[in-house]
């Protein structure tokens, strides 16, 4: 493969996961802003913040371990400050922020959660990681109902390209996807114009009660369901995972941060998945520039913040999802595959997987937790010694 097909491999790998990572969660944010009384104006200072923390600390980590580490906001943190901060301040929240993101710290700094993740077997992690992902594989075609020409030809496209010119095939997805939406309506762009982003300090306030309703939970959502998957996801790829030190990077970074807008940042699972699939690079060992260049399209956004939010809201939210789906494709089946090949961990596994493919919620905590929680119960049951 001549080097600039693999350059455009990893270009391509970084703007879609960006694009995924982006568009699929701004209308939380977006959200949770005005939840705590904040103005679309805060929105793309938080966007600003969280992009440049983001980018830095995605290039910085993967260069340094030459792995493919890419940071990312917590998804599952944004739908849960929606409901939690409710009744709050900005000030009081964004000392909750800065508790969570402590507590992430000293995770890293004890080294108590490496421990346990190096402890759990491999084939777990994959089956863990294949229930993350194989609902946006499923969306896919759920999607097909709300736009069943666009999303069909996205999915021809992907085959076709797999078959023909499989170094282009996620590039050539995407430019077929946008291209027929746009001609279809689907996107109106007329109404944008571009604003530069501005940072905007938030004093906090460290309120026990807040402390407690959204600093404690975001912690636990952004380990159990952002940080857990992000590590499930590297070992799946059989790559040497710095967990301790992505810890020690995201939750010291986060509290220097928070005050602008960073509410929480952790490790990436879905959209880490793209830059570590064949489509990235043929390399393993090479991937990692696919995460620096997503990295790089992170500062880009959050230089662009103010357009970009105006910009995002004009795509279709089906042909978004549609994309993850047809991006994790082949990560999904590698995943079962390892998970389920023979091992002496097969019930454990699917157990794994079918718990964190549901809608399991316990104790405010995701089905992806739960998920390892009933496999590796599953393996202590039925282990032989």
């Amino acid at each position: 493969m001549a080097v600039s097909d693999q350059l455009l491999n990893r270009i391509t790998a970084g703007l879609v996961a960006v694009i995924i990572g982006f568009s699929s969660s701004i209308a939380l944010i977006y959200q949770v802003v005005i939840t705590l009384g904040g103005t679309p104006d805060l929105v793309a200072s938080w966007i600003l913040m969280l992009g440049l923390v983001m980018g830095l600390s995605s290039i910085g980590l993967s260069y340094y371990y030459k792995v493919p580490v890419l940071i990312a906001w917590s998804t599952t943190g944004a739908a849960l400050l929606i409901s939690s901060a409710q009744g709050y301040n900005l000030n009081e929240a964004i000392g909750a922020f800065m508790l969570s993101a402590l507590l992430v710290f000293l995770s890293g700094i004890t080294g108590w959660f490496e421990k346990i993740m190096n402890r759990i077997p491999s084939e777990l992690a994959c089956a863990m990681l294949a229930g993350v992902l194989v609902t946006f594989g499923i969306d896919v075609f759920n999607f097909m109902n709300d736009m069943p020409l666009v999303i069909g030809l996205m999915v021809l496209m992907y085959f076709v390209g797999k078959r023909f010119f499989a170094r282009f095939a996620m590039l050539s997805v995407l430019i077929v996807g946008v291209l027929l939406a746009w001609s279809m309506g689907n996107i109106d762009t007329t109404a944008l114009h571009w604003k530069m982003s501005q940072f905007t300090y938030t004093a906090p306030m460290f309120n026990l009660q807040a402390c407690i309703s959204i600093g404690l939970p975001l912690y636990i959502v952004t380990m159990t369901s952002q940080n857990l998957p992000g590590i499930a996801v590297l070992k799946a790829h059989n790559y040497k995972v710095p967990i301790s030190a992505s810890l020690n990077v995201t939750g010291f970074i986060n509290i220097i941060t928070a005050p602008f807008g960073a509410y929480s940042i952790n490790l990436a699972a879905i959209t880490a998945a793209i830059c570590m699939s064949e489509e990235a690079d043929k390399n393993p060992d090479k991937r990692y520039w696919a995460s620096i260049a997503g990295g790089v399209f992170y500062i880009i956004m959050a230089l662009c913040a103010a357009t970009l939010v105006g910009l995002v809201a004009t795509l279709p939210q089906a042909l978004i999802l549609a994309l993850a789906g047809i991006a994790l494709f082949g990560t999904i089946a590698n995943s079962l595959q390892q998970a389920l090949n023979g091992s002496q961990y097969t019930e454990a596994a699917i157990v794994t997987f079918l718990v964190t493919a549901s809608d399991l919620t316990l104790l405010s905590v995701g089905s992806a937790f739960w998920g390892i929680i009933a496999g590796v119960c599953t393996v202590m049951i039925t282990r032989k010694d």
